[in-house]
């Protein structure tokens, strides 16, 4: 009898192992993955770990390497694929392209792959985490408070009801359609902007967020969720002239990009309104990690965290699975999620 082929019917994981095992070709893995999926694409190719810090080495290391999985900080451009001349495919384990340079790489005949709902989740999810935070605040008792204190307490925290509030989503892609969609389910009026028509965004037809120019947006949210990409054109998208616009009582949250913000307008808007209620929530930044000279510390009405919207186990193991669409560039199949 013979031995039946590896292109039989027995699936395709059977497949890419039979391809692999004749010839495993090099990945590097500049950033941290899921080991998980780490040690299934080591059991298929040449894995490399390297850090994108140090060029020099990266450099050498792309000389010969077929495959790359990048996440955030690895900047793949011209000069990155010049020093990769085999390179067939750039794995970014995340959403955002940003430093990703499509076109370069297109050019370079370099396939792209990514984790395009990865994350959706986990940062909607943190999104109404930090909503709540801003307007329903919250005091534990850790020890006894006497009555008179208690009573206080009550009177001082009192918080906004959501249902009397109109979110403002900037950016309806993925992540802002559930952030509205959540919304409705608590009574939310939403109104949202986006560069697409409704039929664009393939809304439902009884889609029930309305669409506003910008500056309908910006001065009627008492919440303003910003959801858009890292395209060129949205560098310092909030400036001067938008918080102009917005309520002095505005929450403001970004969890999109550092870039999007002018942090310069942003201090003076945070000074002119901090007895008036708006606050910031920013878990991105511009630069990040941001330095010790960086113009939003201190400010107590700026909230800033560490970019954690998607760090949860399961979003960042469903990104770190693009490593799936590694194996498949590099064996000659389509991938799932191409981005060029």
């Amino acid at each position: 009898m013979k031995a039946r082929g590896c292109f039989g019917s027995v699936g395709e994981s059977v497949k890419i192992e039979c391809v692999m095992a004749k010839r495993k070709p090099k990945v590097v893995l500049t950033e941290h993955l899921d080991e998980v999926c780490a040690e299934w694409l080591a059991e298929r190719v040449n894995l490399v770990r390297q850090g994108h810090d140090d060029i020099e080495a990266l450099n050498k290391q792309l000389a010969a390497a077929e495959g790359l999985v990048v996440r955030t900080y690895t900047q793949v451009n011209r000069k990155l694929l010049a020093a990769a001349p085999k390179l067939k495919v750039v794995a970014r384990a995340g959403v955002g392209l940003d430093n990703v340079d499509l076109k370069a790489c297109k050019k370079a005949g370099v396939r792209v792959v990514y984790t395009p709902d990865a994350n959706t989740q986990a940062v909607v999810e943190y999104m109404w985490g930090l909503i709540a935070d801003a307007v329903r605040p919250r005091h534990y008792l850790e020890q006894y408070v006497p009555p008179p204190k208690f009573h206080e307490l009550r009177q001082v925290h009192v918080g906004r009801q959501l249902d009397t509030m109109t979110l403002g989503v900037l950016g309806m892609g993925r992540i802002g359609r559930r952030v509205a969609e959540v919304a409705h389910a608590m009574g939310v009026r939403v109104l949202y902007n986006d560069l697409l028509t409704r039929r664009e965004l393939k809304l439902d037809d009884d889609e029930p967020s309305e669409f506003v120019d910008k500056a309908t947006l910006y001065k009627r949210s008492d919440i303003l969720a910003i959801h858009v990409d890292g395209r060129k054109e949205n560098k310092q998208l909030i400036n001067a002239e938008v918080l102009e616009q917005i309520k002095p009582s505005c929450v403001l949250i970004n969890t999109a990009r550092g870039m999007l913000i002018d942090n310069d307008a942003l201090v003076e808007w945070a000074k002119r309104v901090e007895g008036e209620g708006g606050v910031a929530y920013l878990d991105v930044h511009d630069p990040e990690p941001p330095p010790d000279d960086y113009p939003l510390f201190g400010l107590p009405n700026v909230k800033l965290l560490p970019h954690l919207a998607s760090r949860t186990p399961e979003a960042m193991a469903n990104m770190s699975w693009v490593v799936r669409d590694v194996v498949r560039v590099l064996e000659g199949d389509e991938p799932r999620y191409p981005a060029v």
